[in-house]
């Protein structure tokens, strides 16, 4: 057995995987390569851009900043996990899409985690409350006027 090994349980997207990865190997890259979830993006490698955003126990992480060990017997939860059964798009989702919250969509999972646990704590925000949250994701494309419109928008979905 190598030194730099570790064998780590993790539940992601309501999965448990038991796996050896490597000390080094980051959460981002667990993601991707170890277990096929390509929805979380890397972007800066810094975590700067908030692409590679996923929730972590409930709580947004960037996973490009996190070993894939620190995640043992930890719960997290990628941009798969967000759409129902039959495919059926979360309300955040679907407010992108009815608002045009997205171009490239390079950001957009990030944006997606970050704002699916903001809603979940915050199921009245207004729109400046919508900015703050979404300051920490960063969007080439789209100027976030209509991603924040999503946001309200989905918002009002949840509460009924």
């Amino acid at each position: 057995m190598d030194t730099d090994d570790h064998d780590i349980t993790v539940s992601v997207n309501g999965v448990r995987y038991q796996r050896r990865v490597e000390s080094r190997l980051l959460l981002s890259d667990f993601l991707r390569h170890d277990l096929g979830l390509a929805g979380t993006h890397v972007g800066c490698e810094h975590g700067v851009c908030g692409a590679c955003t996923v929730l972590l126990d409930g709580e947004p992480v960037r996973s490009c900043l996190m070993l894939a060990v620190q995640a043992e017997k930890r719960e997290i939860s990628t941009v798969e996990s967000l759409a129902g059964k039959d495919s059926e798009f979360h309300p955040l989702q679907q407010a992108m899409h009815d608002h045009h919250g997205l171009q490239c969509g390079y950001c957009t999972p990030g944006i997606l985690m970050t704002m699916a646990a903001f809603l979940e704590e915050t199921r009245s925000p207004t729109e400046v409350e919508v900015r703050e949250a979404l300051s920490g994701n960063l969007c080439r494309c789209t100027g976030y006027q209509n991603i924040v419109d999503a946001v309200m928008s989905a918002a009002n979905r949840m509460r009924g």
